[in-house]
């Protein structure tokens, strides 16, 4: 049996942490690199750094706070936010970076994250999909931002039966893309991971939209990290869950329990661990 991750999430913009409810609503939450070398201290798997309003900034992630994390971290981090080319990817693996998310620019130039993942390997690529619970009556064409000929306007789009649609822009737009097809797509392009958030679960500490993490974990061969909605020790429980109602996630990501000290690191694998998850030992 794999060990289960526990992943605190940085999601920094204009050089601080901040915490918001489905996307909007933002809180500072601290300096991201004093944070980062207390989860390191306190026991987390991996760490994720997103630069949240990179992408709709039109800029390049902050390269200068990824290099001070790095240098505060001994286990693996993945950053995410602006990145666009295979050379975006180098800048960030040479300043520290273990492995590199990609989310609006694959949307928009799918090619550019296969080149990526051919130039440095999956095991540093991780596709990042922000999804969201589609409304009746929604639209099921793909806004006209998407080029001619994307697979996003074919046979990657929202159909009758689609659930969950793909935003990009930190979540301001949506895509018309499938989740479930688009998952599976950048497995195929050569996707390492997953990084999978429910934009109706983020914030609310309600619980992950299982049926969403269920539905990716299975449609794909690659590991899936868990995002939006934790709340409790027993919520991550539950997305790391095998069976029938679980999740089925390899990892599962946090932010608001962990940055405003409601839970800890070790209290969380310990209630894990309770449940027969098994957990690297975290530090007391």
């Amino acid at each position: 049996m794999l060990t289960k991750r526990i992943i605190p999430c940085l999601d920094v913009s204009a050089g601080r942490v901040v915490k918001g409810v489905s996307f909007v609503n933002l809180r500072d939450a601290g300096d991201p690199v004093e944070m980062a070398a207390f989860y390191d201290r306190e026991g987390a798997d991996e760490l994720v750094f997103l630069d949240i309003t990179a992408s709709s900034d039109d800029r390049e992630t902050m390269i200068d706070v990824v290099k001070r994390v790095s240098e505060e971290v001994f286990i693996p981090l993945t950053v995410g936010g602006g990145v666009r080319t295979a050379a975006d990817v180098r800048k960030l693996l040479n300043a520290g970076a273990d492995k590199v998310s990609m989310n609006t620019a694959a949307v928009m130039t799918p090619s550019a994250f296969a080149d990526a993942a051919d130039a440095f390997g999956s095991q540093c690529m991780v596709i990042a999909i922000d999804a969201r619970r589609i409304q009746p009556g929604g639209p099921v064409v793909a806004p006209d931002f998407l080029p001619d000929g994307h697979p996003g306007k074919g046979e990657l789009a929202i159909g009758p039966d689609s659930i969950w649609e793909v935003f990009v822009h930190g979540g301001r737009t949506p895509t018309g893309i499938d989740a479930l097809k688009w998952a599976r797509h950048m497995a195929d392009l050569g996707a390492g991971e997953v990084l999978l958030t429910s934009m109706d679960a983020d914030g609310h500490k309600d619980g992950y939209d299982l049926e969403l993490t269920r539905a990716i974990s299975d449609a794909v061969s690659i590991p899936v990290i868990a995002s939006g909605g934790a709340g409790s020790p027993a919520h991550l429980a539950e997305a790391l869950d095998s069976g029938a109602n679980g999740g089925h996630a390899d990892a599962a990501l946090a932010a608001s329990i962990f940055h405003f000290g409601q839970f800890s690191i070790a209290e969380t694998k310990q209630e894990l661990a309770k449940k027969n998850l098994l957990m690297r030992e975290a530090h007391d």
